[in-house]
């Protein structure tokens, strides 16, 4: 297709990866599986992809509409070495048992029972023949496809060499449809958009990038593109960034970032360095930051929705995101659901959060108040049997630390009904957020199909954080596995 020139390098296998014929039986099993889920989402989103172009198409609508597609990032390396059946257990620094999930979940792989990655060396193969992967600034980690479709304005077909930035696309559209940026909006100056239309590029193939320097920045790793050519650095957690080398490659003749020009043009390089600290100071990329794991268990900035203690949500309320939703994570804390009661009884979820992959559900089901803590598909449950006559209760879920240990406890009315002890704490929860008064997403245990709603009324429902985030045992924790890695 000529989306790769002729000649092009292959880039040296990624440090880490092993070759398939090393890898232990179970390995490979385990790594055709995830990239065989992958090859599946791929084919289906493909296919999705095909039904609203048929759809277009039968409306009389494809040739003028313009259609956008492009990949966020290069090949991921979150799945590590081996690759990992729930992501997250990466993010709570938790090894997984490859034995285990040969044996008994291989078939979830694929299904809404896992949240899976695949291993570095499909990454790197997803990337040939660029280097490295997504959180890199090399071109694993920044070079995408973009497929731009307009047949009714975009008359000459075939692929385009300029190079082009994500920032470039809403300045795209915005010319091609004369629409102008607002410089202020309710009185508020607007930060100016930093891209440039590309739209030249469809009416004349050879014409010159329009942009100027472009600069990449992804956890202390840096970039940066000028006039074809790019300065890199791959960034080893607290290194000195005033110090660490750079390499150099001139892009419009080495596609895959083979041969390091550094020693034989220190000026070019210099230049770019000095074009990247200046691109930095300008966007705001300033001070440079290499935490990686750590930044989840953060301060809480002034003013967030985190910067408290307390949370009240009044039923009925909508899905919560994660991002507003109250941080338990590694915490202890209260959750105490103010109800009112039917003639008949009641059953259903007070409070849920996560999926079958890990997370919290506070229900009602059979005459028993319960709470699962899943961590990531392991199990522990507090529940009783509750006296819930009709009228006005709170019912209440309370979670204490002990170390890495803790207990879980539900009552009804000040009452404790039921308690477990958590041997297993997950301190990153799942990336969805609350729900109160239903499990709307998918459910967090098997004991119900969801939404599984909460048939009493529900008042209140009040989250309370009796301790502060464990930031420097999880970053403790980090630093320990990541030198495991």
């Amino acid at each position: 297709m000529g989306l790769i020139p002729q000649g092009t390098t292959l880039a040296p296998r990624n440090p880490g990866v092993l070759p398939w014929n090393e890898l232990p039986e179970n390995g490979r099993i385990f790594a055709a599986r995830l990239q065989e889920a992958f090859a599946g989402f791929l084919e289906h989103t493909d296919a999705q992809i095909g039904r609203l172009v048929a759809f277009l198409e039968a409306q009389n609508l494809l040739d003028d509409t313009l259609l956008i597609v492009l990949s966020d990032n290069g090949a991921s390396q979150e799945g590590g070495p081996r690759g990992v059946m729930d992501e997250f257990s990466t993010f709570n620094l938790i090894r997984e048992d490859l034995d285990d999930i040969v044996a008994n979940r291989l078939d979830d792989i694929g299904t809404s029972r896992a949240h899976s990655n695949i291993p570095w060396g499909w990454a790197q193969a997803g990337n040939t023949p660029l280097k490295w992967y997504k959180q890199n600034t090399y071109g694993g980690g920044v070079r995408d496809p973009l497929i731009i479709h307009w047949p009714k304005r975009i008359k000459e077909t075939g692929i385009r060499h300029q190079f082009c930035h994500v920032t470039d696309v809403t300045p795209t559209v915005l010319d091609v449809t004369g629409i102008s940026v607002p410089e202020t909006f309710n009185g508020h100056p607007q930060i100016p958009l930093h891209g440039t239309s590309l739209a030249g590029a469809w009416d004349n193939v050879d014409s010159p990038t329009p942009r100027g320097p472009q600069y990449f920045e992804q956890f202390g790793h840096r970039g940066i593109w000028k006039d074809g050519w790019k300065a890199v650095t791959y960034h080893r957690k607290g290194d000195d960034f005033d110090t660490e080398d750079w390499a150099l490659y001139h892009l419009d003749e080495d596609f895959s970032e083979g041969h390091d020009l550094a020693a034989e043009q220190p000026e070019k390089l210099k230049e770019l360095v000095e074009a990247w600290w200046a691109e930095a100071e300008a966007h705001d990329v300033l001070p440079l930051d290499d935490r990686t794991i750590e930044l989840f268990g953060g301060a809480a900035r002034p003013g967030t929705p985190h910067d408290r203690h307390e949370y009240v949500y009044y039923h009925p309320i909508s899905h919560v995101p994660a991002d507003a939703a109250p941080r338990l994570g590694g915490r202890a804390w209260t959750i105490a659901a103010d109800v009112t009661v039917p003639e008949g009884g009641c059953e259903g979820v007070l409070y849920a959060r996560g999926s079958h992959n890990g997370g919290h559900t506070f229900f009602v089901q059979d005459g028993k108040v319960q709470f699962d803590y899943n961590a990531l598909g392991e199990h522990f449950r507090a529940a009783g049997a509750a006296e819930l006559s009709p009228g006005r209760h709170v019912i209440e879920t309370r979670f204490t630390r002990d170390g890495q240990a803790g207990r879980l406890t539900v009552a009804v009315d000040g009452n404790e009904v039921g308690s477990t002890e958590i041997t297993k704490i997950v301190r990153m929860l799942s990336s969805t957020g609350v729900d109160i008064g239903a499990d709307r997403l998918s459910p967090v245990v098997d004991d119900y199909d969801g939404p599984f709603a909460f048939t009493g009324e529900i008042h209140k429902v009040t989250f309370t954080i009796l301790s502060p985030q464990e930031r420097q045992d999880i970053e403790t924790l980090a630093r320990t596995e990541l030198a495991k890695e």
